[in-house]
């Protein structure tokens, strides 16, 4: 067993030439497949471009939604361990924060009326717009506080114009939230309905749901209101032309018709 274990560590085998060991020592000392090179080699982490994980990252995104983006599925793809993603990107927060950045300025900005009313309005129906061809930032906005900073020209726009409409700091950052619960609810909505549409088995609930029993009154007031089984007689009276009527929608006017009520509403005081 002695002779065994020696012959292991590099004592040689019988029939093996000086010559031979000469050789195989002069490829390791050449930095070949063994040795201390090659482990040297071997540890030194993968250099990882910043561009390359965005790009990864963006594409995920647009591709499956951004509950398909994690750090160990983009570093994977990379080829990377998750750790070395983690020494250029702190969490996904930040990582879908890149991936927004410089979003907006790819965008051209449309020329602004100088009415603030008008102006207030134009860019209302421009950010509606503009979120349209990009649907995968609205998901990556639905996610709370991450936005593109080169966004923001759209929301001093709106908060500016509507303080020289009259309006107070505070009553012109509610008719932004206000704006923007409009616009991100229609986009969401949008995009939900453009899924469904897609889906060969889908099935329309509403307003094949309704049944001309809703249209019976009897067990209610007349108004509506009852308890009863007819508590809808003006959604089943308009149940044939529901998708017409609601096919019919333009957004540029739901804003500006949301717009100046908000400006009635909250407009400075009668003198």
């Amino acid at each position: 067993m002695a002779e065994t274990a020696g012959r292991a560590s590099g004592g040689g085998t019988r029939g093996e030439r000086p010559q031979d060991k000469r050789s195989q020592s002069d490829s390791t000392s050449k930095g070949g497949a063994t040795g201390r090179g090659a482990a040297r080699s071997a540890g030194r982490p993968r250099r990882v471009e910043p561009d390359a994980i965005v790009a990864v990252a963006r594409r995920i995104v647009e591709e499956e939604g951004v509950d398909a983006v994690t750090m160990r599925r983009v570093a994977r793809e990379i080829g990377v361990t998750p750790m070395a993603l983690y020494h250029h990107v702190r969490d996904k927060d930040q990582l879908l924060m890149l991936v927004l950045a410089g979003t907006a300025a790819t965008l051209p900005r449309p020329e602004l009326p100088e009415d603030p009313r008008e102006r207030l309005i134009a860019v209302a129906v421009h950010m509606h717009a503009t979120l349209r061809q990009v649907p995968w930032v609205v998901e990556i906005l639905s996610l709370g506080d991450l936005t593109d900073k080169g966004a923001l020209w759209m929301i001093e726009e709106i908060v500016d114009s509507a303080i020289r409409c009259g309006l107070t700091p505070g009553a012109a950052v509610r008719l932004y939230r206000t704006l923007w619960h409009c616009v991100f609810g229609e986009l969401v909505f949008h995009r939900a309905m453009t899924r469904r549409s897609a889906d060969p088995d889908r099935k329309r609930y509403f307003p094949e749901i309704l049944t001309e029993a809703d249209t019976d009154t009897s067990t209610g007031t007349g108004t509506g209101t009852g308890t009863g089984t007819g508590k809808l007689p003006r959604l089943t009276e308009l149940a044939p032309q529901w998708v017409e009527l609601t096919e019919d929608y333009e957004m540029a006017e739901q804003l500006t018709a949301v717009v100046d009520g908000l400006l009635r509403h909250t407009g400075p005081p009668a003198r």
